[in-house]
């Protein structure tokens, strides 16, 4: 199964709901300190950025890491018919609170993409089917529908679904010891700074790990679950994340690779990588 165009970004036909509904702390990530649902001081009136060619080097980095998953074209241009937050002042607070549930519900739709790509049990790959559908028919609902989605239901049922598929995809890779990393490679682990270059963690459940600075030049994590992984600063020159289960775009976005880093085909370079 292919990955659906809508789970994309396309800012061109987005209200810059991202510069506008989200909020940010001056840190090393944000040059300033930006409220939620108001409009970042760089935004145009046509909604593009102003700085978008300069965002890393005027401190803004933390704007080249995040993806809405093409929820914010869908906002606009779908469940509020093209009419902006501009032009319809009543409807700022409503679209704004609509966008983060719906980029939530295209997040969960991206993992559930690749789920059904992963799995090897056609009972997986029909849950995972209907789980999708269920949240797609939701994203097509208008803005009183969105809101009332029972969204940490959903996030613990599709949670459940990957975990299956994950443990199930990792074992196919024989998941065989990692030496003196045993101990290390778990869910949740602390790998802040770790050295693992040039190591092969086929199989590893890395899953909501911490691996802010590590490196893993030249490693190779076939088959490792990277499912909320803090990929920020995390070295990844040379290594091949191909098979990497459950990588997004934001993760490879926070990292820091190089022309010889292997990508799954769903993803992109990131610019700055060059």
């Amino acid at each position: 199964m292919t990955t659906s165009p809508t789970l994309r970004p396309d800012c061109g036909k987005c209200f810059a709901l991202c510069c506008t509904a989200l909020g940010f702390a001056r840190s090393a990530d944000f040059a300033i300190d930006k409220p939620a649902a108001s409009p970042c001081p760089n935004m145009a009136d046509d909604f593009a950025c102003t700085i978008h060619q300069r965002l890393r080097p005027r401190g803004f980095r933390g704007c080249t890491v995040f993806d809405c998953f093409g929820a914010g074209q869908v906002v606009s241009q779908r469940i509020f018919a093209g009419t902006t937050w501009i032009q319809d002042p009543g409807s700022t607070s409503s679209m704004f609170a609509v966008f983060k549930i719906v980029r939530q519900l295209h997040e969960m739709l991206w993992y559930l993409a690749e789920a059904r790509r992963r799995t090897f049990d056609p009972d997986l790959s029909s849950d995972a089917r209907h789980l999708a559908a269920q949240i797609e028919a939701t994203t097509r609902g208008d803005a009183s529908a969105v809101l009332a989605t029972d969204v940490e239901t959903l996030h613990g049922e599709v949670r459940t679904l990957l975990m299956e598929v994950s443990g199930q995809f990792r074992a196919s890779y024989g998941a065989e010891g990692h030496g003196k990393f045993d101990d290390d490679l778990r869910p949740g682990a602390d790998l802040m700074g770790a050295d693992l270059a040039e190591q092969r963690l086929c199989g590893a459940d890395l899953r909501g790990a911490l691996l802010i600075g590590a490196t893993l030049e030249g490693s190779d994590l076939t088959a490792v679950d990277l499912l909320g992984a803090d990929l920020r600063d995390t070295r990844l020159q040379g290594a091949d994340l191909s098979g990497a289960l459950y990588l997004t775009q934001p993760q490879v976005n926070a990292a820091v690779g190089d022309s010889k880093t292997l990508l799954p085909q769903e993803l992109t370079r990131p610019p700055h990588w060059a």
